[in-house]
């Protein structure tokens, strides 16, 4: 029979790609015989990269060209191989009705392709009705199907015609057999049916009035989970939310350097498409190592049809290849199973929240300077924070929250991340992205071996100005926003289903896969906001984290700091009773008090665990405090520079003159100004939060600014100020672990167990801007209260003043419990080693129920109430004896 001459169909996009994008391949047939069964051998020609497809160990080599066999059967019937496996069901309908059954099957190393077609209307002629085909390894600028008469590259590109045959049962069929060193491709197909005997024929096309299409070598893949995934047959699935894209391009790369990917598959919306979500999947990964998505189509927000050229990483890739600060199209997802660690003997220390001291610190930079005296490959990164862990046990704090660690833009910082499941390759002593993920793995475990949590600082509400997600759905992902608003152009849509889906599987993989203890949610006050920015009363991306299972055993905290306007909002945030806050207004009247300003009342609020916040349902644990942050001035700074703006927007106060000084008064002032934020840190009921570099007095030179921080310097530590703050933080870390009774609270105190006092004993003048003095009698429950059993025996009420004016002040303890005395724990105006006292030291003043003592300006005491000695009981006695 001789050949027959073919129309040429044009096939919409859809697709495979082999090679790069500038590629032009022809894949020809150079025999043809049309019978039942008819057998081709298919010349493949590539005028770019020599590349054969199919074939792992010339992938990106310049082998010469190969010979592929297929054949192609015209069946009634579908031959079943044993050690087949289940095919891959595709069912059409055709604009005219009727449907078409498409079943694709893998034996060994062929692909079986059988095609049906039923419920037509046709004659019992053979040949009345014949499949139109092609298959493609092209992107949509270059479209190239078979040629069937022509070798050559330059002859006008046709397909292949074979007709179907009918059976009994009235359907008709035909069976295509392809190696498997062609795949992946997609085959495309059309039905002709001849019009009463006339040459021309009527095209059939399925209901969408497009060609029928379907993967070989490919699986349609599954929408669920987002991401890359890998199923226990070995094949690998890719899923990809896009509501606006018009098409998808999955991307594959066998050499992270390369500028072109090796192959490009074209996602068809009927085959790959569920609902919103582009989804395909392979039988292996064969030689690719990284992979990312073209998004077609789709407006951006300024009416501007979305890029085609740029390369996106998926939102969901775990390990990340060329993540580096500065963003570029090379940010790819890493085609790799995340290695195993070994978490065994890991213990979570699941400590109350009541008994945190956290650390904030840097990542990169605690330990980057030269002085920490770490390898270069070591410095800066998640395994230097495992080597300084004597640091954190020597402060007493069981807790760090760590700045945020996902990738982001160099430029503008780690609050503005482009990617939320993976850590920044930067931390890692390689750069490799698994290696930087299993240091981080490997520092959670020996923090918690040494019972320190792990918090982490995250930043959900904005991304980085380039991120994958505006070209993927700019219109999911993110809120609109018009040109008078350019600050909030990249906020995310928080509380719209898929982004809230991706923060909570954000989260849970944080959780799960890191052994993270908390999040602390930079921005809070953006969480609130509704699909069009309205303000919601219960939003439910914050409701959903509050009772979700996995991140119901975490500590969650709200941070209403936004990185954009550098400034805390003032919200209500709801909690759930989960919910716990970073406390501005504590910083802020702490500040106003040793300056100088503020009411008494503002400070009591404080002390005593910001009622005013944690009222309602909740309690003083849920209030993180701090003196000092990441984007305001270091405590040495803050009691050395106040001029211009500072004391306005820092609240800082120079202690009398600007910046440094040799003047041994100011000094001194200074330095009794720094213990006094300490003491009042701890002493206050809620979490004491600590930063990096504060300990050992390092400074930004008087700039508030996040960039002007500077690494942390070791050498510091070895200076007089260093080891006296660090030796007395850690006497308040212990100090507030002993009297957990008073200064450890989950719940607020009872009013009956705290006398509030003024400078001459009598009520503190709390409206009155102008008074600089309060002091208060913390007073031990001792009626049920199991916590206290074990020192209650010794110790007893704590007594606690704070002087904040220019002048001394002459206090009058009030008389001590029955049989005991007040012995001085703390005074900031005393000298070092003399200003703190583990044991305390008694007061020599101290006679038959009253105790008097003078107070230095700017500055705080303590007196704890013990037992008496037997030497005590004596002089006490003989001082009655002599009155």
């Amino acid at each position: 029979m001789a050949t027959l001459p073919l129309p040429v169909v044009m096939i919409r996009s859809h697709f495979v790609n082999c090679g790069g994008a500038e590629s032009s391949k022809l894949i020809a047939p150079a025999h043809c015989v049309c019978r039942k069964r008819v057998t081709h051998s298919i010349e493949k020609m590539d005028k770019g990269r020599s590349i054969v497809c199919g074939e792992v160990r010339a992938y990106g080599t310049k082998a010469s060209l190969r010979r592929r066999n297929f054949r192609v059967f015209a069946t009634s019937h579908i031959s079943l191989v044993q050690n087949e496996e289940r095919p891959a069901a595709y069912l059409f309908r055709t604009e005219v009705g009727g449907h078409v059954k498409v079943l694709v099957r893998k034996n060994n190393v062929k692909y079986s392709v059988h095609v049906e077609v039923s419920s037509l209307q046709l004659n019992s002629s053979e040949d009345k009705l014949v499949m139109s085909w092609g298959i493609f390894r092209s992107d949509s600028s270059q479209f190239m199907p078979l040629d069937f008469q022509s070798s050559t590259p330059d002859a006008k590109s046709t397909t292949v015609e074979i007709p179907f045959v009918q059976n009994s049962l009235g359907t008709v069929a035909v069976e295509l057999d392809f190696e498997g060193s062609l795949t992946p491709f997609y085959l495309s197909f059309l039905l002709k049916c001849p019009m009463n005997g006339d040459s021309k024929s009527s095209v059939l096309r399925s209901h969408r009035k497009s060609n029928f299409c379907v993967p070989v070598g490919l699986g349609s893949g599954y929408p669920a989970p987002l991401g890359l995934s890998f199923a226990a047959d070995g094949s690998v699935n890719f899923s990809l939310f896009s509501r606006s894209a018009e098409g998808v391009v999955l991307c594959l790369y066998d050499d992270t350097k390369a500028e072109q990917p090796a192959l490009e598959i074209d996602l068809d919306p009927y085959v790959n498409r569920s609902g919103d979500i582009w989804h395909v999947s392979m039988d292996n990964a064969l030689p690719f190592v990284s992979y990312g998505y073209r998004c077609k189509g789709g407006i951006t927000e300024k009416g501007d049809k979305l890029l085609k050229k740029h390369v996106l990483l998926d939102p969901y890739a775990r390990i990340i290849e060329n993540a580096h600060l500065v963003l570029n199209s090379k940010s790819l997802g890493k085609i790799d199973k995340e290695p195993p660690f070994n978490w065994s003997g890991d213990v979570r220390p699941c400590i109350p929240m009541e008994e945190l001291v956290v650390y904030w610190v840097n990542v990169g930079r605690f330990t980057k300077h030269k002085s920490s005296g770490l390898p270069d490959d070591v410095a800066g990164t998640f395994s230097g924070i495992t080597e300084k862990v004597s640091h954190f046990k020597n402060l007493g704090v069981n807790a760090l929250l760590l700045e945020p660690i996902f990738p982001f833009d160099g430029k503008k910082g780690p609050y503005f991340p482009f990617h939320f499941f993976s850590p920044i390759n930067l931390f890692g002593r390689s750069g490799d992205p698994v290696a930087t993920s299993s240091s981080m793995k490997e520092m959670v475990k020996k923090l918690h071996a040494n019972g320190i949590e792990v918090l982490v600082e995250v930043v959900f509400t904005h991304t980085a100005d380039d991120c994958a997600l505006r070209e993927i759905d700019n219109s999911s992902y993110y809120h609109s926003s018009g040109e008078e608003d350019p600050g909030t152009k990249n906020a995310l849509n928080c509380n719209y289903p898929i982004v809230q889906q991706m923060i909570l599987e954000s989260l849970r993989y944080w959780v799960v896969e890191f052994h993270i203890d908390g999040f602390c949610f930079i921005n809070a006050s953006s969480l609130l906001k509704g699909f069009h920015g309205e303000h919601l009363s219960r939003p439910p991306l914050v409701e959903a984290i509050a009772f979700d299972p996995i991140l119901s055993k975490t500590k969650v905290i709200a941070d209403s700091w936004d990185p954009h306007d550098i400034i805390s909002k003032d919200i209500v945030f709801p909690h759930w009773k989960r919910w716990a806050e970073i406390n501005t207004y504590f910083s802020d009247d702490v500040r106003n008090f040793l300056r100088g300003e503020g009411l008494l009342s503002n400070l009591a609020t404080r002390l005593c665990g910001s009622g005013d916040m944690f009222l309602n349902g909740r309690g003083p644990a849920f209030s993180f405090n701090f003196i000092t942050r990441n984007f305001s001035l270091p405590l040495v700074d803050l009691v050395s520079f106040s001029s211009g703006e500072l004391a306005s927007s820092q609240l800082s106060w120079n202690c009398g003159e600007e910046g440094p000084t040799n003047k041994t008064a100011v000094l001194a002032r200074r330095l009794r100004q720094i213990r006094n934020f300490l003491f009042i840190l701890f002493v206050s009921l809620g979490v004491p939060v600590l930063y990096m570099g504060d300990e050992c007095g390092q400074s930004s030179g008087g700039s508030p600014s996040y960039l002007d921080r500077n690494p942390f310097d070791w050498n510091a530590l070895r200076t007089g100020f260093a080891l006296q703050t660090t030796q007395f933080i850690s006497f308040l870390s212990s100090l507030r672990n002993r009297r957990r009774d008073l200064l450890q609270k989950r719940s607020f105190l009872r009013e009956e167990k705290i006398d509030w006092h003024g400078s001459d004993f009598s009520p503190p003048k709390w409206e009155d801007p102008s008074s600089r003095f309060l002091a208060m009698t913390l007073k031990v429950d001792r009626e049920g209260n199991d916590l206290i059993s074990d020192v209650s025996s010794a110790s007893g009420d704590l007594f606690v003043a704070f002087n904040g004016g220019n002048q001394s002040e002459s206090i009058v303890l009030p008389p001590p419990p029955e049989e005991m005395e007040w012995l001085r724990l703390v005074d900031t105006a005393l000298r070092f080693p003399g200003f703190f006292s583990e044991d305390g030291e008694p007061v020599l003043e101290q006679m038959a129920g009253l105790v008097t003592y003078e107070m230095k300006s700017h500055s705080c005491v303590m007196f704890e109430a013990k037992s008496m000695s037997d030497g005590s009981m004596s002089l006490r006695q003989n001082r009655k004896e002599n009155q």
